[in-house]
C-alpha cells in the first residue's frame, strides 16, 4: 500500500517508520529543508510522562487573565481579530473544570507512558543515539507550601504507575550538584526517576536514515496546498509543484494541518501556541546540571543537548507570527542565571521560536476522520517529543486493522 505522509516533524518521522516495518511504500512531504527543524528542533527536549498534564485547568483562566493585565504568565494571550483563536479559547476553558482536567490529563499520561516504552524499544532496536539521559527528570519548588500542593497534585499520575519521589532541598542536591550554590533558593523537589530528556531533532534525522533504508523517500521543501477529495475518499494532494496521490494519507503538519485539513470540510480544533528556547553552549570551566528539570513557579524547563544547555518557556497564543524579539527570552535568560549561574556561556545563546500544535483539551487526534482514506496524527502540543513514538504506533496498528496496545479514547478524531 502507498501511504503518503505530511509532515516531516518528530510525528511524521515516526509514523514513517512504524508504516514501512509494516511494509507498506511511504512517501514523505514536507515544506521544510531539513527534517525535525520546526517544533521537534526547538522542544524542551524533555520526555516527561511525570509532566503529563493537562494545560486546561481550573488555574489557567487566572494566569490568562494576568497575561491580560501585562504581568509575567507561562501562558499568555494576545488579543487579536481573530476568530479562531476565540473558538479555540472557548473550548479551551469549558475544558477547565477539575473533572475535564483530570479526564485530559489521564489519557495524556497513558499516552506517554506507552510512547515512552515505545521509544526505548526503538531506540536499542535501531542503535540509536540521541543524546539521550535516562536518570529521571527533577520538578523543582520554590515554596515549601507550593512543593507540598504540587506533590499532592503529581499524586494522580502516581496512582497510575508513573514513580516519583519528593525530594527536600539536600535530597534534590544529591541528585543535581550542580543546584549546590542556590539550594536555599528552593524548598524541594517532585523527582520522576523514569522520566528522561534527549534531542528531538537528533533523534528525527537519525531515525529518517533508517526510514530510507526501509525504502521510505521524503521530499523535503515542497509545501503542501490542499486535498482533493471525492465524497468521502481523499484522491489527493495539491503541493506549490504539483499533486501527489497515494492508497492512504497521513496528516501530521503540526500547526499546519488545519488549513490544509480545511480544504475539504474538516475543522481540526488546534491553535498554534508560540514556544521560546535558547540553547547555551556549555564546555570546560561549566558546570552544567545532568539532569533535566522544570522550575515549576516559572514553567522554565531545562535539559541537555549534548554540548550544550537549552532552557524552554511560554505557551503564548498570538497567532501564527512566528517573530519574536530579546526581550521574549529575559525570564528565561533570568531563570538560568538564577538557578545555574556558572553552567553555561549565557552570552551565547542560540534563541528561536516554534509553533507547537494545541487541542484545547490537551490530546492529539490519532486515527481516522470522515474520509476513510485520511488518518490523523497531529495536535501533540509542547509534548510531540514525548508522545510521538506511541501515537505513531498506535497509528501504524490501526491502519493495519489491529487494535493498537492501548486504549485511544480522548485521542479520536473531534470538530
Amino acid at each position: 500500500m502507498r501511504v503518503l505522509v505530511l509532515g516531516a516533524g518528530v510525528v511524521g518521522v515516526t509514523t514513517a517508520y512504524y508504516l514501512a516495518r509494516e511494509g507498506h511504500e511511504v512517501h514523505v512531504v514536507d515544506a521544510a529543508t531539513g527534517v525535525g527543524t520546526d517544533a521537534t528542533a526547538g522542544n524542551a527536549g524533555l520526555i516527561a510522562p511525570g509532566h503529563s498534564f493537562a494545560w486546561a485547568s481550573p488555574r489557567a483562566p487566572g494566569m490568562l487573565l494576568r497575561s491580560l493585565l501585562g504581568q509575567q504568565t507561562a501562558i499568555r494571550v494576545k488579543l487579536k481579530p481573530d476568530p479562531e483563536l476565540y473558538a479555540w479559547g472557548l473550548r479551551f476553558l469549558r475544558e477547565c473544570t477539575a473533572e475535564r482536567a483530570v479526564r485530559n490529563t489521564l489519557v495524556k499520561l497513558r499516552l506517554c507512558q506507552y510512547s515512552q516504552r515505545c521509544l526505548n524499544e526503538l531506540a536499542a532496536e535501531e542503535n540509536l543515539d540521541y543524546h539521550q539521559i535516562n536518570n529521571g527528570v527533577l520538578y523543582l519548588y520554590r515554596d515549601p507550601q507550593e512543593l507540598e500542593a504540587g506533590a499532592k497534585r503529581m499524586a494522580l499520575l502516581a496512582e497510575h504507575g508513573q514513580k516519583q519521589e519528593v525530594l527536600d532541598a539536600d535530597g534534590v542536591v544529591r541528585l543535581e550538584p550542580a543546584l549546590e550554590p542556590v539550594k536555599h533558593k528552593f524548598a524541594g523537589a517532585v523527582y520522576a526517576p523514569t522520566d528522561a530528556s534527549g534531542d528531538a531533532q537528533v533523534f528525527s534525522q537519525k531515525l529518517a536514515k533508517v526510514c530510507e533504508r526501509l525504502g521510505v523517500t521524503f521530499e523535503l521543501g515542497r509545501r503542501v496546498r490542499a486535498f482533493m477529495a471525492d465524497g468521502d475518499e481523499v484522491t489527493g494532494v495539491v503541493t506549490d509543484v504539483g499533486i501527489l496521490r497515494a492508497d492512504q494519507y497521513v496528516l501530521s503538519l503540526g500547526v499546519g494541518s488545519p488549513k490544509v485539513a480545511r480544504t475539504i470540510g474538516v475543522k481540526l480544533p488546534i491553535y498554534p501556541a508560540k514556544g521560546y528556547s535558547v540553547t547555551f553552549p556549555t564546555g570546560e570551566g561549566y558546570s552544567p546540571p545532568t539532569i533535566g528539570g522544570v522550575d515549576e513557579q516559572t514553567l522554565v524547563a531545562w535539559s541537555r543537548q549534548g554540548g550544550g544547555l537549552r532552557f524552554t518557556s511560554t505557551a503564548e497564543f498570538a497567532g501564527y507570527d512566528r517573530g519574536w524579539g530579546p526581550s521574549d527570552f529575559s525570564n528565561i535568560l533570568r531563570i538560568a542565571r538564577d538557578l545555574f549561574p556558572d553552567a553555561a556561556d549565557y552570552t551565547r545563546g542560540r534563541c528561536r521560536s516554534c509553533l507547537r500544535p494545541m487541542t484545547p483539551d490537551g490530546p492529539p487526534v490519532i486515527g481516522l476522520g470522515p474520509h476513510r482514506n485520511l488518518w490523523y496524527n497531529t495536535g501533540h502540543g509542547h509534548m510531540g517529543w514525548t508522545m510521538a513514538c506511541g501515537s505513531s504506533r498506535a497509528l501504524a496498528d490501526l491502519m493495519a486493522g489491529r487494535a493498537p496496545e492501548i486504549d485511544l479514547s480522548g485521542n479520536e478524531y473531534r470538530w
